[in-house]
C-alpha cells in the first residue's frame, strides 16, 4: 500500500522531543527521513535512559524508527556543502535550534531556498 508521503525527502536536525516527533510522523506516513547529527556522540537522546536495548537509548530508537542517520559538523564549510547538497534533493528541512542558528550557519531559510 502506497504511503501519504512516499517520494517526499526530509532533512532532520532536531533534537529532544517535538521536532524528532514531528519527522517520526513524517516518516510513517512514508516520508524519506534523514536525521543529522553531530560527529561523535550524535545526538544527546542516545544516552537517554534507562531504559536501553543494548547501548541505545530506547526512546531514541523510538522516536527516530523509519529515519536514516548521517553526522555533519554544520561549524565547518566542507559539512555545509554536504548540507546544502543534500539539500537541494530534499523537500523539507525541519530544525528546531535556537532562532538565528541556521542563519549564523549560513544555512537558514532563504539559503536553503535558493538551491
Amino acid at each position: 500500500m502506497t504511503k501519504a508521503l512516499e517520494g517526499i525527502r526530509v532533512l532532520d536536525l532536531t533534537r529532544a522531543l517535538a521536532g524528532p516527533f514531528c519527522t517520526l510522523m513524517l516518516g510513517d506516513n512514508g516520508a524519506d527521513v534523514i536525521k543529522i547529527e553531530i560527529p561523535g556522540s550524535g545526538d544527546d537522546t542516545r544516552k537517554w535512559g534507562p531504559p536501553f536495548i543494548g547501548d541505545e537509548s530506547a526512546y531514541f530508537l523510538s522516536i527516530n524508527r523509519n529515519k536514516r542517520s548521517l553526522t555533519l559538523n554544520l561549524q565547518d564549510p566542507k559539512a555545509q556543502d554536504v548540507f546544502m547538497k543534500l539539500a537541494k534533493d530534499s523537500d523539507v528541512v525541519v530544525e528546531n535550534f535556537t532562532p538565528g542558528v541556521m542563519d549564523r550557519f549560513g544555512l537558514g531559510y532563504e539559503a536553503v531556498k535558493a538551491v
